[in-house]
């Protein structure tokens, strides 16, 4: 029963990679402009413009997010995001508690860097998948 299921669902996983790219890069561009130039929403927060490492951190995550939205040098930007979430999670969270789920005091509030961290490291073995620039790219020989 699961081979069956296997097959019939195979031949979706290429347009559902590279929507989940699309999805993930999108949030990590909004966080990013959040903070860096508190748009779209106005965060809870304060980043001031110029500040390290926080307006960095933001400029960072926009402009990767908006790679990897598009699938354009997915593979790296994925590795240099991923990279960001995992330095962000033992620098910013896991200082405050053990345990990520929750927010402090009881959790160190990090599940989300955690998500985008292996989120990206996946994107960094797939690739963009079939809908992507990247692929465009690779079809054109460039």
């Amino acid at each position: 029963m699961t081979r069956a299921l296997d097959r019939r669902l195979e031949r979706f996983a290429p347009a559902v990679l590279s929507l989940f790219r699309l999805v993930y890069g999108l949030l990590f561009a909004a966080y990013g402009s959040t903070s860096a130039f508190r748009w779209p929403v106005r965060p809870g927060w304060r980043v001031e413009f110029g500040v390290w490492p926080g307006w960095y951190a933001g400029l960072l995550e926009l402009v990767a997010g908006l790679l990897i939205a598009t699938g354009l040098f997915t593979r790296a930007a994925a590795f240099i995001a991923s990279g960001e979430m995992a330095v962000a999670y033992f620098w910013m969270h896991q200082p405050r508690a053990l345990w990520p789920i929750g927010d402090p005091p009881a959790g160190n509030g990090g599940a989300l860097a955690i998500l985008f961290c292996f989120a990206f490291l996946l994107l960094v073995f797939t690739g963009g998948g079939r809908y992507a620039l990247d692929a465009l790219r690779a079809e054109g020989g460039g």
